[in-house]
């Protein structure tokens, strides 16, 4: 068995001890004042209170890792559309820039700026192109998005086949099916066409990309009834309750498939399972902190807080 990451996993198994319990989140819900619920929060992370401080360990651990960085594809892309936008715009685009990222703003701008997509990584280049030739052709920034959320679930599940071990391959795959089926059933909710339809929706292991589109083409309870027909189910059932229910589910069930990495001795599938983990806990703390200014009682807070790690 490889000892690869002995000592990064060693790390991690420690920090696991300030990430936020139930009972912490307990605490918090309960407290009567914004600052009290903050406090508590801020003397158990010790100082881990941002992804970006979390990357820089965990990369220091695995800096050439390839498959780690799986992780952030979903953070470049969303930089690639803010630099997009806000170079049609002529704005700033640090405003809408969020890190850790694979990718530095200047590269992004750059490469935007001088339309050399090339001199970007390799999961960049090509749906960057495109998508500059899209918005700058039809001033689209809806289809543009679209195009460009789906190339990040595709190139996380094609970089997850060629670096990943099954955690990686069966992360992006869950990634992509949730966030397919989010994107078909707003599609049909919004009567969008068949042509718009195929552009954002990426296509997974999971569930067939062409059936999926013409579900989603034929209505909301078209692509209800053909999700029956699928592994997913519950995720049909869910969003005929409300969408708010999907999304909990599949961040669950992401959390449930980190559990699973968490339990291994080496290897890169505790660092990413950490990572995983303390994207869900800033989750709950905004999620946590939204229902709190809206005056939300305690069943509706409870009700949508996502399933932690520890």
């Amino acid at each position: 068995m490889s000892v690869k990451y002995a000592n990064a996993v060693a790390a991690v198994k420690a920090m696991e001890n300030t990430l936020l319990t139930r009972s912490d989140i307990d605490q918090m819900i309960s407290a009567r004042t914004r600052a009290e619920a903050e406090a508590i929060a801020s003397a158990k992370t010790s100082g881990n209170d941002s992804l970006e401080k979390v990357w820089e360990m965990l990369s220091s651990y695995a800096p050439d890792d390839m498959e780690l960085r799986i992780l952030l594809y979903r953070n470049d892309f969303h930089d690639l559309k803010a630099v997009l936008k806000a170079t049609i715009a002529n704005r700033d685009p640090s405003v809408y820039y969020i890190s850790p990222a694979n990718v530095s703003l200047e590269e992004l701008s750059r490469a935007v700026s001088t339309k050399e997509f090339d001199i970007l990584p390799a999961h960049l280049a090509e749906p960057a192109e495109e998508a500059y030739e899209l918005l700058t052709r039809t001033l689209d920034g809806q289809l543009s998005d679209s195009l460009i959320d789906a190339a990040a679930l595709k190139a996380m599940q094609d970089d997850a086949e060629k670096y990943g071990g099954e955690f990686m391959k069966s992360f992006a795959a869950l990634t992509t099916v949730c966030a397919d089926i989010k994107t078909a059933y707003r599609c049909s909710r919004n009567g969008k066409n068949a042509g718009f339809i195929e552009t954002a929706v990426c296509g997974s292991r999971e569930i067939d990309k062409l059936s999926l589109v013409r579900a989603a083409q034929t209505g909301t309870e078209s692509l209800l009834s053909f999700l029956d027909t699928t592994p997913y189910g519950e995720a049909a059932a869910l969003l005929r309750e409300s969408p708010a229910r999907f999304e909990k589910w599949c961040d669950d069930k992401i959390m449930e498939l980190a559990e699973t990495a968490r339990l291994q001795a080496f290897g890169i599938e505790p660092l990413a399972a950490y990572y995983i983990a303390k994207e869900a806990e800033l989750k709950n703390l905004r999620i946590l902190g939204v229902c709190r200014e809206c005056g939300s009682d305690r069943e509706t807070i409870e009700e949508r807080m996502r399933k932690l790690y520890v």
